[in-house]
């Protein structure tokens, strides 16, 4: 059995699989810390903060890294600071830019683990690796709490796994190339041992699956392409308000990592505009694409970019999603895995019937699956700033799943339709 991973030799020293796991993902922990520490430190040093105390500075940095991993702070405010009374909030609105900086860290750091590891001992690397990483989170939440900011030491160490983790266990898939080399299972002879029905059946499936998530994924894409423009339209009104912000070259980096980081949050924001639900700028309001209904706005400058007013032609954002479901259906058609289809035409003799039939139900359940991918877009990029009215920020998870579930549905049954022009068949 082996129990190192590196051999022995001049300057080399060997080391066991656990620890190799805790160095790889403590390293992840290090630099992303360092990502978060080195603009507020930047800011400390040009006097921005009325706190000279190097320890709130510490405790600042903490509690930046643990919210860019998910983790919700709750803030306290004295009386007569937002409120005559004592209140308090939630702050749970994740820049999603800076999370993909730990979850490619790790992604990086599976990869390394998966060419040190036998396939019998890779619960050895994960089992260290992901032990130091919650005992980072747990620690961060135990300095890092204080009277105006508290956080569970819990949540702290649990939450980070779900970035760091979602990256480990791709980055060691995408080093072994299977999942049967990642954990000894056998995919491929658990199927052969099904019978020619269930291979069908699962086939298909599993291709209604894929296409739904080309279908999400073109969707977010267009989604993304919208707000590019929307930007581009209206980058003198952004330019503004950086102007009257006047913050200084390392105010004004800062601001401007701080909106790039929320950057996939936007993108989530576009997608349930552009699906017609929408999305909200705080409790009472509304930006959809027939009206947009907001009170006051902080001086973000990428928020100078919202659509304003009544607009005539933002119907016309909801065909995206349905360009989306084209996309899959014609997706789904090159695949040539629509078993259900054929299962049908041989129980019932009459292709007028059976081809839209199939077809319809080939809609519904891609759009399903594309609508449940929207949704968790849609979840994880909202959240709240646990000030005022800003509790509520992002788009409504249900509204735009199922609004996109029926968009991509109807562009399925289009592109599925149309395919075979697309493909120049003759038929």
């Amino acid at each position: 059995m082996k129990l190192f991973t590196r051999p022995k030799g001049p300057g080399v020293l060997p080391m066991p699989l656990w620890l190799q796991g805790a160095f790889e993902l403590g390293q992840a922990a290090v630099i992303s810390a360092l990502v978060v520490v080195l603009p507020l430190t930047g800011v400390w040093f040009a006097n921005g903060f009325t706190d000279r105390d190097f320890g709130s500075l510490a405790r600042l940095a903490g509690q930046a890294w643990l919210l860019i991993h998910g983790v919700p702070l709750t803030l306290t405010f004295v009386p007569g600071e937002v409120a005559p009374e004592a209140a308090s909030g939630l702050l749970s609105l994740v820049p999603l830019g800076l999370t993909l900086l730990p979850f490619f860290l790790a992604w990086r750091a599976g990869r390394r683990l998966a060419r040190a590891s036998y396939t019998d001992q890779l619960w050895q690397a994960l089992l260290g690796a992901l032990g130091i990483y919650a005992m980072a989170g747990g620690a961060a939440a135990w300095f890092s709490s204080n009277a105006d900011v508290s956080i569970s030491p819990v949540a702290g160490a649990l939450v980070p796994l779900l970035a760091s983790g979602l990256g480990l266990v791709i980055g060691l898939r995408r080093e072994a190339g299977s999942w049967e080399r990642l954990f000894g299972v056998d995919v491929a002879a658990w199927v052969s041992r099904t019978s020619q029905h269930s291979r069908w059946a699962g086939s298909y499936l599993w291709a209604v699956v894929r296409a739904g998530t080309v279908g999400a994924v073109a969707a977010v894409g267009l989604a993304a392409a919208l707000l590019a423009v929307c930007l581009g339209l209206h980058w003198a009104e952004v330019a503004t308000v950086y102007q009257h912000l006047d913050a200084g070259l390392i105010g004004g980096v800062v601001l401007t990592v701080a909106q790039l980081g929320l950057m996939p949050n936007f993108v989530g924001w576009a997608l349930g505009w552009s699906s017609g639900a929408g999305f909200a700028l705080g409790a009472g309001s509304s930006v959809s694409p027939l009206e947009t209904a907001v009170g006051p706005l902080p001086a973000v400058p990428v928020l100078a970019a919202l659509p304003g007013g009544t607009l005539e032609y933002g119907y016309a954002a909801l065909l995206l999603p349905v360009l989306a479901g084209v996309l899959a259906g014609w997706w789904f058609l090159r695949e040539g895995e629509n078993h259900f289809d054929e299962w049908l035409s041989i129980r019932i003799h009459a292709r007028w019937f059976t081809a839209p039939a199939s077809t319809v139900v080939l809609g519904i359940l891609v759009g399903l699956v594309s609508g449940l991918l929207a949704a968790a877009v849609a979840l994880v990029s909202r959240g709240s700033l646990g000030i005022g009215r800003f509790t509520e920020l992002g788009p409504d998870p249900l509204w735009t799943g199922l609004l996109i579930a029926a968009e991509v549905a109807v562009g399925v049954v289009i592109g599925y339709a149309a395919g075979p022009w697309l493909e120049r068949e003759k038929r």
